[in-house]
Order: C-alpha cells, then sequence, then structure tokens
C-alpha cells in the first residue's frame, strides 16, 4: 500500500462494502478523468472490513449489487459510497459540480412570466440565497430537480422546450442548415426562390444564444417566430 491509498466505502441493508483505492486515481475517476474503475484499485478484491483484512462474502455481494463481477461493483462503489478526498479535491469538486448544475438549469429553464432564458448569475445568486447544498459524489443531473424546487421560492423558473420558426434567405440557407441541425431541426421547406423555412426545437434556456448565431450568420436577414415555449 502506498500513501495514496484509502478506502471507499459503500453501505447497503446493514452491510459494508471497501474497497482499497488510489485517492488521486480514484478523485480523477469520480470527476470523469477516467473511465475505467478498475484502474483506481489497489487491491482487487471486496472487503467487509478493509482495515481488517476481512473480506466480503460473494453472496451479500450479489444481492446487494445484483452481480459479482468486479468492475460493475467497484463502479457503484466509486460512484455511489464514500471516497474520502482531500479538503482541496473536496472544494474543487463542489465548485466543479455546482457550475454543471447551474449550467444545465440555464439551458432547459425560462422565467415562466416573460418565457425568457434565465441567465447563469441570477441563477446562482437564487441557488446562494436558498442555501442551496451540493453534493459532490452525486451527478449533476441527480441534483437538478432537489435544486429546482428550492429555487423556485426564490425566482419564477421553470423547465421548456421553444419551438421557433425560422425563414432564412437564399443567400444564408445552406450556411445555416448545418447549425439548425444542431439545434434540433424538425422540419424544412425549401422555398421557390432558394430560401428555407424551417421549425427547430431545443432547450428554452438556449433562446437568446440560437438567435444570436442566427443573426450572425444570416447578418440579421433572418426572420423568426416563437411558436411555442
Amino acid at each position: 500500500m502506498s500513501s495514496k491509498t484509502v478506502i471507499a466505502k459503500y453501505s447497503q441493508g446493514g452491510e459494508t462494502f471497501e474497497v482499497f483505492v488510489n485517492s488521486e486515481l480514484a478523485y480523477e475517476y469520480i470527476t470523469g478523468k477516467r473511465t475505467d474503475p478498475m484502474s483506481v484499485l489497489e487491491v482487487e478484491e471486496i472487503f467487509k472490513d478493509a482495515n481488517k483484512g476481512e473480506r466480503q462474502s460473494s453472496e451479500k455481494i450479489k444481492k446487494v449489487f445484483g452481480t459479482e463481477e468486479l468492475p460493475k461493483v467497484v463502479e457503484k462503489i466509486l460512484k455511489n459510497g464514500n471516497v474520502p478526498i482531500t479538503t482541496e479535491q473536496r472544494n474543487k469538486l463542489l465548485e466543479e459540480k455546482r457550475k454543471q448544475v447551474i449550467a444545465i438549469i440555464a439551458r432547459n429553464s425560462i422565467d415562466p412570466r416573460t418565457n425568457a432564458p434565465h441567465p447563469a448569475q441570477r441563477i446562482e445568486n437564487a441557488m446562494e440565497q436558498a442555501k442551496i447544498t451540493i453534493e459532490p459524489f452525486k451527478s449533476a443531473n441527480e441534483q437538478v430537480d432537489a435544486v429546482l424546487k428550492k429555487i423556485n421560492m426564490i425566482i419564477p423558473i421553470k423547465f421548456a422546450t421553444a419551438r421557433i420558426e425560422v425563414t432564412i434567405p437564399a443567400d444564408s440557407a445552406n450556411r445555416c442548415f448545418g447549425m439548425l441541425k444542431q439545434y434540433g431541426l424538425k422540419s424544412e421547406t425549401w422555398l421557390p426562390n432558394g430560401g428555407l423555412s424551417a421549425v427547430v426545437e431545443f432547450p428554452a434556456g438556449l433562446q437568446a444564444e440560437f438567435i444570436d448565431k442566427l443573426n450572425s450568420l444570416t447578418h440579421g436577414s433572418a426572420i423568426t417566430k416563437i411558436l411555442g415555449v
């Protein structure tokens, strides 16, 4: 064992499952920089009490994890258990998760009073006001619903999809087609004059970004009509 060896723990149904991992490699795994859970292990074994060297029974491993395949078991322990990390690592992870949560909400949400997107800073301010606690070992997507419920008491907010009709002149139509597909092209009609009429759907929080890109590509000559949010 090295000085970087720590014990990652997962508990369920009164049973504990522990593995010896390299703290730095485990941090890389839980932050997405490493994809192979087996690569962080110091010992390829599941323990009931790692310090005592007491191995967990295969029956209990199978009962809790639904499998005895070591990579799948280790993956769940790392993603859902407790992995000791340094204070610096924890703070960095919390900040990354916080930014991810804010980005997801800003991308998908609007103010239902105006149907306009909420700026990321407004969402961040509401989270601070609501005293939101971010969980370092939960994915950002898993935490979004809980965050939404709390900040909804601070700012009116809802998730929505924007449906926009665009009409693009002939001299910009081909140049814009790829961008429309990226955002979510639902229908297209090529006009007799070479122009393009299309309908796109995408997360409502991206409306301003979409309009800016469209105006940039068409030099402001595109016509847009919001069909629904």
